[in-house]
Order: structure tokens, then sequence, then C-alpha cells
């Protein structure tokens, strides 16, 4: 997505079709800075923050358009 503001443009790579709930939450922590803040921490402690493997576990349980679904076979 990309917006016009004043003289610049603005580009957001974040605002990507979301597969589940785990793609929203890295959505809004990106936005807010908290990813940045555990990636730092995740860096800085040398352990795996898991956020990768969470998000894929949340997007599997809480999928937005779940195949097989009345909705995903109406809108094919």
């Amino acid at each position: 997505m990309v917006i016009l503001r004043g003289d610049h443009l603005l580009k957001f790579n974040y605002m990507a079709k979301s597969r589940g709930l785990g793609d929203s939450i890295e959505k809004i922590t990106k936005a807010t800075g908290i990813k940045k803040v555990v990636d730092t921490v995740a860096k800085a402690t040398g352990k795996d923050c898991g956020c990768k493997k969470r998000r894929d576990s949340l997007n599997r349980a809480f999928p937005y358009n779940p195949r097989g679904s009345w909705l995903s076979e109406r809108f094919k």
C-alpha cells in the first residue's frame, strides 16, 4: 500500500492480507514497535523469541478463511 502524504510517498509493507489471527497480531506488534524491542532482547540474550512458531500456530488455530467453509466456496 502506498500513500501520498504531502510531498512524500509512504509505503506500508505490513499491509498484506492476513491469513489468520497470528498475522494480525504480527502487524499490530510491528506497527507499535513491540516487535523491534522483542527482536533486540532476543538478539542480546541469544534466545529465539518463538514469534514465527507462535504466529503459525495461531494462523492454523484461527484462520480467517478456512478451507471448506461456505464462505470460501462462495467467493472462489
